[in-house]
This record gives C-alpha cells, structure tokens and sequence, in this order.
C-alpha cells in the first residue's frame, strides 16, 4: 500500500519518478536511499526541502533525472556548477531520458501537433519498413522530442510528452521484437515509462509496462512477469481503457505464462479475452494500439493450443487467423505460418511442415521479421528425426540460401 501523509499537494515530480523507476511506496525508495521513510515524505509533501549534499547524488542515481526534474527548487546561492556536476554523473551511467521543463525557449502550441505527426508516421511504417532502417529514424525522434519537452509547457508539454513515451515504445518494440535485443528494449521501455508518467498517460503506462513484462517471461522468470502484469492492470485501471486494451492485456499474460510453461492458465485469460472483446465497452481504443484485434487475440491463443498439445484445435485455430489476417499482416503472415509448421511437426506430417515453413520464408524474404524466423528456426530442429526426408533438404536449401542467410545477418 502507498505510502501517504494529507497534503493539499505534493511532489507529484518525483512520485512519478519514483514510480518509473520501479519504487512502488516511499518505503521502498527510502530503503534504496538509507534513509527513513518520513524524510521521502518530506520530499514528496508540498514544499518539498532541498536534499543534502550526500543524498543529492543518490536521488539522480536511482531515479536518473536531476534535481529539478523531481520537484525541488533550489536555494539562494545554489552553485549550478554543482548541479551540473550531478546531472552529468547521472548521464554518464546511462540514465536520465526525460528532462525537466528549465529551458527559457517556449515552443509554440504547433510543436506538439507537428511531432505527433512524424510519431504517428513511424507507427504505420513500422508495419513495411525493414526495422534496421527504421530504428535510427525512431530513436533520432525520440532524441528531438527529449530536445523539444523543456521548451514546451502546459497541454503543449504534456502532448510531446505522450507523443515521445509512443516513439520510445516503438523503438522498444523493434528492439525486442524484430532486433533481438531484450536488454536494449528493457532500457528504452524504462524511457517510454517516465515520458508516460511526464504525459500522466496511464493507459499509455499500461501498455508499456505489458510489453516490459515480455523480456522475464522469455526467460521463464514468471514472478517477474507477473509483477509488472500487475502493474500494467493497475495503470489500465486508471484511465479509460478500452475492450480491446484489455483483452490485450489477458493475451499478453497469456503468452508469458505459456512461456512459462503454464498452457492452462494462458488458455483461462485467453478465454477471458475473448469474452472481454465479445462484451465490448464504452470507450475507444487509443491510436497507437495498432498491433491487436480479434484476429491477433486468436493468434495468441492458436500458439498456446499449440503448445499445451491441443493439435487439432491449434490447426483449426491457425488456419482461420491465416485465412482472416489482412494483407497489411505480413510480419504477423510469417509467425503463423511457422506456427502452423510446428503443428505439422508435432502431428508427425513432415513434408506438410516444411510446406508451411517454406512459405514462412517467402514471406520473411519480402518483409523480415526475427519473430517469423525464430518460428521457423524452432520447427527445423523439431525435424531433426526427419532431416534425411528430401522435403527437409529443400527446406535447408530455403533456410541456408543466399537471400534468407544475408537478410537475416543484415537485420
């Protein structure tokens, strides 16, 4: 429970800082400082006092922003030498992603309308561009709306912000999912989280939160995952959220317990899913929650049946995602293909596998995707039994051929 003393205001700056960086109670942050619990407190009340020199440090270490991004204004006489000092120690170590408003350049109302334009952009060409090219382009964003946000104030600030905490899920995104790259994705959803909390966008925190959730669970560290569920549910609750969103949510904690190795448990949200979708709700899904529908939702659920070892369902379930995707779906084309390939494997028909899986691969050949690759990766060691079966050597000459072999060493 949240820690808390009646305020008219408080040090909302730093609660939100705290809350990003993973400090779910004052406690919690006291206990990383070495100090009480009632000096957090003092911070966080309405006229939060100046830290002491020794704790100065130590809160731009653990939150990754400078002193003034967390609310404290400093003294007369403060030497910004010093600050400077502080900050860059902060930089230095690879944290700090959001700055605080201290800039005396106001950017007009316009800024907001016209970075949002080039986010919404990147969102769409995430879906056709190889992500190679398009992650420098993302993160050159997310670096000119960290330059943009002190110079923006009020609903101005508070839109680049939002728009910034997409651009950072974004790159996140292609990080995990299409470079491989969990570590590097883990940093930048942190980004993603304090530019939400900059934004006070709860369902965007949701989202974010969600897929950070991804990177345990691919490592069977189920408490883990389930703790940042929690969180991701908890935000969801606070904002509007939508249908849609929701059984999202369901489909994601469905994967990591498959992951995790609990099919039946994935099964039970999955069903909860769809009876979220089935009921629908009164409020609209938000922009960015491009990447789901109830076709992605029966993807999910396709895979889980797979691995609990429900074949036929899988199969039924595969081929009528396949025969419902959108032409816009070719990365999503890909895994399911591999998917269904594995159902072939698993059900002892070879050559029907490696018939799927070749056309994973024509679909990776025009659109890459390391989660379609690693589908078909997954299903030529299942074939190891069959490797001498002539249908496997044609798969070896798809799987190791110039074009696939230089894509998948390019991207």
């Amino acid at each position: 429970m949240e820690d808390s003393v009646p305020l008219k205001t408080s040090n909302t700056r730093l609660k939100s800082a705290r809350l990003a960086a993973g400090y779910h109670s004052q406690q919690a942050l006291a206990d990383a400082l070495g100090v009480g619990v009632r000096q957090v407190r003092r911070w966080e009340s309405e006229a939060p006092p100046w830290p002491h020199p020794d704790l100065q440090q130590a809160l731009t270490r653990v939150l990754g922003q400078d002193l003034e991004a967390l609310g404290f204004t400093p003294p007369a006489g403060h030497d910004p030498v010093r600050r400077t000092l502080i900050t860059g120690t902060a930089a230095a170590v690879g944290l700090a992603a959001v700055p605080s408003q201290t800039s005396a350049v106001i950017q007009p109302a316009s800024v907001a309308t016209d970075y949002e334009a080039v986010t919404r952009s990147h969102r769409r060409l995430y879906w056709s561009v190889a992500p190679a090219t398009l992650h420098p382009a993302a993160v050159a964003h997310a670096t000119l709306g960290c330059a943009l946000l002190p110079e923006s104030a009020g609903r101005t600030r508070q839109a680049v912000a939002a728009a910034l905490a997409e651009t950072w899920l974004l790159a996140g995104r292609i990080e995990f999912f299409d470079l491989c790259e969990a570590d590097r994705a883990g940093a930048t959803w942190h980004r993603s989280l304090q530019a939400a909390g900059e934004a006070d966008d709860s369902l965007l925190g949701a989202a974010v939160l969600a897929h950070s959730a991804f990177i345990p669970a691919w490592t069977g560290r189920r408490d883990n995952a389930v703790e940042r569920m929690t969180a991701a549910r908890t935000y969801a609750r606070r904002g509007p959220a939508s249908a849609e969103l929701l059984a999202w949510l369901d489909a994601v904690e469905a994967e990591c317990e498959t992951r995790c190795g609990n099919t039946q448990t994935a099964l039970h949200l999955l069903g909860h899913g769809e009876d979220v979708l089935a009921a629908g709700g009164d409020y609209e899904s938000p922009a960015w929650l491009d990447w789901f529908s109830p076709v992605r939702l029966a993807a999910f659920k396709g895979n889980t049946q797979l691995k609990a070892g429900h074949l036929p369902q899988a199969r039924a379930t595969l081929q009528g995602v396949l025969d419902s995707l959108p032409a816009s779906e070719e990365k999503q084309r890909s895994v399911i293909l591999g998917d269904l390939s594995a159902v072939e494997v698993a059900a002892g028909n070879p050559e029907a596998a490696c018939g799927y899986a070749c056309e994973a691969l024509d679909q990776l050949e025009a659109t890459w995707y390391a989660t379609g690759m690693d589908r078909v990766r997954d299903v030529r060691r299942a074939l190891v039994p069959h490797q001498h079966q002539q249908c496997v050597r044609d798969l070896d000459e798809r799987l190791y051929g110039w074009s696939t072999t230089v894509s998948a060493l390019a991207r």
